[in-house]
């Protein structure tokens, strides 16, 4: 499984102008909602909330994988945000996040949810990397980067 079959050059947003968990949630849906008109922004942004709610998906080192599941989705869907000055997400390891990267599940997928998980934790483990999506200055570099990364993987 590639990043790329789940994740849009669309729903990468450069900078985010979030200040707290909640707006950071809203808008990293936003980009989902109007890839698929079916689906609110308000339940979109609730499923994230709902898992948040079981603890944080701030896995440190910067980095947040908001994740959950929704009834009716089709296929896996995601989105991809930078926040330069970072917010307090509440990550495990009590530093900023800086990058966040949204995935909503269709609710019987649990393989494939949790390989997406864990290729994109694999990727943002590399300090060199994180370093190159903070130092990118547009969604389409950001968006190369990720591949590029991801077909080393």
């Amino acid at each position: 499984m590639k990043i790329a079959e789940f994740l849009s050059p669309d729903a990468i947003l450069p900078e985010l102008g979030a200040k707290t968990k909640s707006e950071v949630l809203r808008e990293l849906v936003e980009p989902l909602a109007r890839a698929k008109p079916a689906l609110s922004t308000e339940r979109l942004v609730q499923v994230l909330l709902d898992r948040e709610r079981l603890g944080s998906t701030g896995i440190g080192e910067g980095v947040a994988i908001p994740h959950g599941k929704l009834p009716g989705l089709d296929q896996l869907i995601a989105s991809f945000g930078v926040s330069r000055e970072g917010i307090d997400f509440e990550a495990i390891d009590g530093k900023r996040t800086h990058l966040f990267f949204a995935l909503v599940a269709p609710e019987n997928s649990a393989g494939v949810h949790l390989k997406a998980l864990a290729r994109i934790s694999r990727l943002f483990k590399n300090p060199r990397f994180r370093e190159a999506i903070l130092s990118a200055t547009g969604a389409a570099e950001i968006y190369n980067l990720i591949a590029q990364e991801d077909a080393k993987a």
